[in-house]
Parts: C-alpha cells; structure tokens; sequence
C-alpha cells in the first residue's frame, strides 16, 4: 500500500501542531497521531491523512494482524509514547489488551493514549484503563 507513495502528507498533524509537548504545553511545534490496530483501522486513518513516514523510515502506525507478537506491539506503544514529536496514541482496544499491564502503568498527559473500537470488537468502557482512572478520579473528586 505504502510501497509507491513515499511520505505521506499528514494534515491531521498541522491541527494538533500547537497542543503542546512533555516539556509543556503552549509551546509551537507540529505533533503526530500514532495508530495501532488491525488493518482495516489503520487503514481509515492513513487514507485520513494522519500516516506519516520520515526519511529514516520510521512510521507513526503499526498494523497487528494475528501473527503478531505481543512484543511487537509493546516496542510500538513504547517508542510511541516515548516521542516527543507524538501527540496522541491511537490504540484499537484488543490490542490494547495484549498489553493491558503497559496502558495500566502509563500515567503521561502527552502523548494522550485513547483506545478506540475496531471493526470486529466494540468499544468496552470496562476495559479500558484510562477511562476507569478516569471515572474512578470523578468518583473521588465528587465526595
């Protein structure tokens, strides 16, 4: 798919260019979406224009089909969230879930890390890590 066409244009980018940094917010620079899921998800976000690849040829997505270790996908969640040209973190939820312990420990603002439903499996807000620390925080603020 990527093969012919070299660096992808990522307009998505240019929105999200002054959100901030981990040094900070309020400081001007151009910022990423990073994606991890299946093919199809990823697939929607490249053709969206969020697809990315430098000179150097490091990419800002990673498509997990069954033959995909667990390893491969912490590597991408790790070097993802350890960018600090990286804004937000796209993750399908069942592949968040082959690295359920990572996204558990993760406490970072920036980059965001937000799991998102894929084709086949649904969103489950009990699943997801950053929303019950989320919820359990409103919970905790509301006494």
């Amino acid at each position: 798919l990527l093969a012919g066409i070299g660096v992808l244009a990522s307009p998505l980018a240019a929105k999200t260019a002054h959100m901030g940094d981990k040094k900070g917010f309020g400081q001007k620079r151009e910022a990423l979406i990073c994606v991890i899921g299946d093919e199809d998800t990823v697939t929607g976000f490249l053709l969206a224009g969020v697809g990315e690849v430098d000179a150097k040829k490091t990419s800002n997505f990673m498509v997990v089909t069954s033959r995909t270790q667990a390893s491969e996908i912490e590597e991408a969640f790790q070097t993802y969230t350890s960018r600090d040209d990286v804004a937000v973190v796209l993750i399908t939820q069942n592949c968040a879930d082959k690295i359920r312990y990572l996204l558990d420990e993760y406490e970072a603002m920036i980059p965001a890390v937000l799991e998102i439903p894929s084709k086949d499996n649904p969103y489950d807000a009990q699943k997801d890590s950053i929303m019950q620390r989320i919820l359990k925080k409103m919970t905790v603020g509301a006494d």
